[in-house]
């Protein structure tokens, strides 16, 4: 790639040939939406080649990604996103029952913006596909088919939310338990300031 850093074209797709151990690294969770991916997954370029193609072959620059929210995010500069990589426990949460993530105040306060445009322009906060997939997650939690342990593994954001109503309603969570509730997550000013009526309320999750 040094030698021929000008040469025209997409370099050869070299990448697939280590989506194995790419799934293996994130334990076949997809990167972005942090659950398992019940079908192979795919080689994203956190920095695409088109951004800079010196890092086409950069192992540090791959994310295991779905499908669909790999090529939604090939056209998006990495400058407008959060790494998922980087991101710390707490800075997003999962709102019950509707299953829409927000970012939470303990997100730094210099990258909260650009982490609610990650949900935005991703469709991470409330697309029917991440929410759908989501509430399969849940579903079989509901129905006993999977312990709080393995819904955790396979899907951490939603069985850390269940685990955080649990906690705090002092009993297990079940298909009556969709009492929806927002007081109890922390939701920084940025999206409360566009969730709210005079804001122009904006769905997604």
């Amino acid at each position: 790639m040094r030698r021929n850093s000008k040469v025209p074209g997409r370099p050869p797709a070299y990448w697939r040939h280590c989506t194995a151990q790419l799934a293996e690294a994130f334990s076949e969770r997809c990167a972005y939406t942090a659950m398992y991916l019940g079908s192979p997954g795919t080689v994203d370029h956190f920095v695409s080649v088109d951004e800079d193609r010196r890092l086409a072959y950069e192992w540090t620059n791959f994310r295991y990604a779905a499908g669909w929210l790999n090529s939604r995010k090939q056209a998006l500069v990495s400058t407008r996103l959060l790494d998922p990589c980087a991101i710390q426990d707490d800075w997003f949460a999962l709102l019950l029952p509707s299953l829409q993530l927000q970012v939470t105040e303990r997100c730094p306060p210099r990258l909260r913006k650009r982490a609610a445009e990650t949900l935005r322009l991703l469709g991470l906060d409330h697309d029917e596909r991440v929410v759908r997939y989501r509430r399969q997650w849940l579903k079989k939690y509901e129905q006993r088919r999977v312990t709080l342990d393995y819904l955790e593994d396979k899907a951490p954001l939603v069985g850390r939310a269940v685990r955080a109503w649990e906690s705090r309603e002092g009993r297990r969570w079940s298909v009556g338990s969709n009492q929806m509730d927002r007081s109890h997550v922390e939701v920084s000013p940025a999206t409360r300031r566009r969730s709210s009526p005079s804001g122009g309320s904006r769905k997604k999750a």
